[in-house]
């Protein structure tokens, strides 16, 4: 039972790895080469970019699908391809992107790769992996409401080199803190939420700093009836937890 598990749990992450690949050289490329912004957003589905350039393009990923989005006034249109199956090559070309350009996003930019072999993904990961960003999304629209003021938040985004969904803001005025969530990563195979300080603060019980980071939780800890509710509650914690009392 122990050796299934951890099969079915490196083939997931398998699937997060191809997504995360696809995400920053097909998806974030497309963005930055128009832009020079590589950042993501949640869509509908899954996740991808805001609305750029001349022809109101958008690039995002929905499921097991790429699809290539343009609002341009008098020539709407929307392309799509299975990431399944498609090389990185055959994505890019419908992203309009250049894999033969430099790109370096920091140590987690993933190695481009074989672009001609074929790609597998999994479907229920692919899924699985949106539904969770989704959740995670939803969580963090809620935090921003209840943030102390001033937080001075940042926007909800996608980083797709990390592949993880986050805001940056202020506890206290000496202490900035990440608060998001991951698919899973080679810390640890599920799903979870973190709450990251900035500094080495960790005030309180030592046992909600449970993480080399700060504090995480796993999406099993979380209430199944209202996942995004209970999500919202514990980066809220962590984030009193680092603000002094008045």
């Amino acid at each position: 039972m122990g050796d299934a598990r951890q099969g079915r749990s490196d083939e997931r992450l398998d699937s997060v790895e191809t997504l995360r690949r696809v995400a920053v050289h097909v998806v974030a490329r497309a963005r930055q080469h128009a832009t020079g912004r590589f950042s993501l957003r949640v869509t509908p589905g899954g996740f991808g970019t805001p609305e750029f350039g001349v022809d109101q393009r958008r690039v995002r990923i929905a499921g097991r699908s790429l699809i290539v989005e343009s609002d341009k006034p008098g020539a709407a249109s929307a392309t799509s391809r299975p990431i399944n199956g498609s090389t990185l090559s055959e994505l890019a070309t419908l992203a309009g992107v250049d894999l033969s350009q430099p790109l370096d996003v920091g140590r987690d930019t993933p190695p481009l790769g074989d672009i001609e072999v074929p790609i597998v993904l999994e479907e229920a990961a692919a899924v699985a992996v949106a539904e969770w960003f989704g959740v995670v999304a939803e969580a963090l629209d809620r935090v921003l409401v209840d943030l102390p003021t001033p937080a001075i938040p940042t926007l909800p985004r996608l980083w797709p080199e990390h592949f993880d969904v986050a805001v940056e803001a202020q506890a206290s005025e000496a202490i900035r803190v990440n608060l998001g969530g991951s698919p899973g990563d080679g810390f640890i195979a599920e799903p979870y939420l973190y709450v990251g300080p900035w500094t080495g603060d960790r005030p309180g019980n030592p046992a909600f700093w449970n993480a080399p980071f700060g504090a995480m939780r796993t999406r099993s800890e979380l209430d199944s009836a209202d996942p995004a509710g209970s999500a919202a509650a514990f980066l809220l914690e962590g984030v009193r937890r680092l603000t002094p009392a008045a």
